[in-house]
């Protein structure tokens, strides 16, 4: 087992390597200068932004910034935001319950539905329920998680007022219930876009393992079908469920972005917005490279736990 850890670890250093470059990149290539959105145009001269420049290291090749910011990257220093000066995971650390709050709360969500229906439209095959949710499932997959978000607001926060309409009410001032309770809405609306997916991948799952030949000889001695299903289909279908919570945690937090904005939430993927609209460099390298972290592990982990489930798979 350790083995098979060191060599998932190893898998994933070049996956961050590529990720981390890519960004860095892409952000050298966006239009306008970041000393622009620090300073008052009107208030500096020619020479206070090239002083600027210098001091960040801007007007430097990109092969020179790239080899400075990566061996900062290994010494455990991210660098400091251009827009407020502090260290940029201290911006991240102060924005990061919010959004881990939201995304796990996103994912039981996906997979309390998803998963369901999945089993549900399986071991129903081609029933009137299994067409009906399955394109229940398939409408809540085409509808953008901004637009449901806004219809949520509308009837449910503005009109019903069930919820709070926007922001997110912080564990330390006012208690775990109420930090959750404030951001039920957005959680909705994150997960909900998930759930046909996970639907639709548990169902395929499940009917794969009730066409296999031990399943037929579970209903050939005499098991009852929920037997069959829950006991001895099920438990084989658990590996697949798992392997898909770290693509699904990917998107979620992928997803936050959006509707953070939407909600008005002070967390990572508005941080994350915020820094790329002020071609804040180091905070916007730092939030992709913090997310990628995150996802690889969670995977990592999860390649553990299939392992378990199933010893005789070499991922």
């Amino acid at each position: 087992m350790l083995k098979f850890i060191v060599k998932r670890i190893l898998y994933a250093i070049p996956t961050i390597l590529i990720t981390v470059s890519i960004v860095f990149v892409l952000m050298r290539l966006l239009p306008n200068n970041p000393i622009y959105n620090m300073v008052d145009m009107d208030e500096v001269t020619e020479e206070q932004i090239a002083e600027l420049e210098e001091q960040y290291g801007i007007n430097d090749p990109i092969w020179k910034q790239y080899l400075n910011y990566m061996g900062d990257v290994f010494t455990g220093n991210w660098g400091r935001s251009f827009f407020n000066e502090v260290p940029v995971f201290e911006n991240i650390t102060s924005r990061l319950e919010p959004t881990l709050m939201m995304t796990v709360l996103s994912t039981l969500i996906t997979f309390c539905i998803g998963v369901p229906i999945g089993i549900l439209c399986a071991t129903r095959r081609n029933s009137v329920l299994d067409y009906a949710m399955s394109s229940g499932a398939i409408v809540f997959m085409a509808v953008p998680s901004f637009w449901l978000g806004l219809l949520m607001i509308y009837f449910l926060a503005f009109k019903m007022k069930w919820f709070p309409i926007e922001g997110y009410r912080s564990i330390a001032k006012y208690g775990f219930w109420n930090a959750v309770y404030s951001i039920i809405l957005p959680s909705i609306a994150l997960g909900m876009s998930h759930v046909a997916s996970i639907a639709r991948q548990t169902r395929s799952s499940m009917l794969n393992v009730l066409n296999t030949d031990y399943i037929r000889t579970a209903r050939a001695k005499g098991l009852s079908e929920r037997m069959v299903h829950y006991k001895h289909a099920l438990k084989n279908t658990m590996s697949l469920i798992a392997t898909l919570i770290g693509s699904t945690v990917g998107g979620l937090l992928g997803g936050s972005t959006v509707i953070e904005n939407v909600f008005n939430i002070q967390g990572v993927g508005k941080l994350s917005h915020q820094a790329l609209m002020r071609l804040d460099y180091y905070q916007e390298q730092a939030d992709t490279l913090f997310t990628v972290l995150i996802i690889v592990a969670i995977n990592i982990i999860l390649d553990i736990v299939y392992k378990l489930l199933d010893p005789r798979i070499d991922i």
